[in-house]
């Protein structure tokens, strides 16, 4: 499933990536914008049977493709689109083209890995409303080759999605998104929300084949996602936050919140530069410029909606225990697992949150809230043999059905 969703979100960056090309004689601007960025990101030369530009500010691009090697742990991808059609191109202020509206039809991505992890994405239809396009010089300044890393647009939305796995169909409403923000730097708000992944009975069989999820009584699933984040640019540096969150009906829901500001602009001009040039970032030389990132709020939250009470009495068997026993043993074997932290209070916020989520399954929540951003540079000086010490600057708590 996490694959699946992998290529689900590279269709999504299909319509928010579309910046430049490269090929023929008189070839839109602004499709050389989006085939560059694509062989900057993605390092895919894309290919295509026919570009039209009527001359008044619109553009279709037929059978487009582009093909993306399998490289370690990245898994290979031919992905083809039958159509895209661009209307009310303008030039904008800064390096950017303004697209009012773009559409993709027939969308496919076919993917490849290691032990035959093969599958397939479709998206028939997929739109965008104010797409901003930006054009990278040759010798862009981190700032300006940081915005040149993003194809923003002001709603982005498919249709329905197809995701073929192990001769089996799971589908999605699919996806929208949204950004309100500035156009020449990229800060603003974003959401994100992806609709109704039902998988159904045969694909739940064919990806356990243990049948324990039927066993615990799911014959097929239907989860959803959303999201919301912020993205903040100043001249040399970033930051941002993010809320993601996963429901399952009948099963269960996480959520989780992260955020981070001062984040050098060379930093992520590193990360791009090792991407485009095939070779591991060099941590080494950023370390004495990331020591100053400071990292905001974090938070992990579990909710429940029947799944402990049918998972605990399989975890109690595999212990050779009931299921009563297995709890009222729990707050014990956590006290004597967290002894080695040094820090006593922590310690019993985690053993009754323990107890009490157990007793009654509603939700589970890990939440870092320090007193003030803390840097980089603070939690490396930190003493490794005082775990203790950095729950505390950390603001570590535990908490439940809350």
């Amino acid at each position: 499933m996490k694959t699946a969703l992998r290529s689900s979100f590279f269709l999504l960056l299909a319509t928010t990536a579309f910046t430049i090309p490269a090929q023929a004689e008189e070839v839109p601007p602004v499709v050389s914008a989006i085939f560059k960025s694509w062989e900057t990101q993605f390092k895919a030369k894309p290919s295509y049977e026919k570009i039209e530009a009527d001359g008044d500010g619109n553009v279709t691009i037929t059978n487009l493709a582009a093909s993306l090697a399998a490289e370690g742990p990245n898994l290979g991808m031919n992905f083809t689109i039958g159509k895209i059609t661009l209307k009310d191109i303008a030039a904008e202020e800064g390096g950017l083209i303004k697209v009012g509206s773009a559409t993709l039809s027939n969308s496919k991505a076919e993917i490849s890995g290691a032990n035959n992890q093969n599958f397939s994405v479709e998206m028939p239809e997929g739109t965008a409303e104010d797409w901003y396009v930006p054009v990278e010089g040759d010798n862009p300044t981190p700032k300006e080759a940081f915005r040149a890393s993003m194809s923003l647009a002001k709603k982005i939305k498919s249709g329905e999605l197809k995701i073929m796995t192990m001769g089996q169909t799971i589908t999605s409403d699919g996806y929208e998104t949204t950004w309100d923000g500035d156009p020449a730097t990229g800060a603003g708000k974003f959401t994100m929300t992806l609709g109704n992944v039902v998988i159904p009975e045969a694909a739940i069989a064919a990806m356990d084949p243990s049948g324990q999820l039927k066993q615990l009584g799911y014959s097929g699933l239907t989860f959803m996602a959303s999201g919301d984040g912020a993205l903040t640019v100043a001249d040399d540096t970033f930051g941002f936050s993010a809320n993601i969150g996963f429901a399952s009906e009948d099963l269960a829901g996480f959520k989780m919140a992260f955020g981070a500001s001062d984040v050098p602009m060379t930093a992520a001009a590193e990360m791009r530069a090792s991407q485009k040039e095939g070779r591991p970032p060099n941590f080494n030389a950023l370390m004495p410029q990331l020591m100053n990132v400071s990292l905001g709020n974090f938070q992990f939250r579990f909710e429940d909606d029947s799944i402990t009470k049918k998972v605990l009495p399989m975890i109690a068997k595999m212990q050779g225990m009931d299921e009563a026993a297995m709890v009222a043993n729990a707050g014990a074997m956590m006290q004597i697992g967290l002894m080695q932290l040094k820090n006593q209070a922590f310690t019993d916020q985690v053993v009754g949150a323990v107890n009490s989520f157990l007793k009654n399954p509603k939700s589970f929540t890990i939440s870092l809230k320090p007193a003030a951003p803390v840097k980089v540079q603070q939690l490396m000086t930190l003493n490794p043999n005082n775990p203790g010490a950095a729950i505390d600057v950390l603001g570590v708590s535990v908490t439940a059905n809350d």
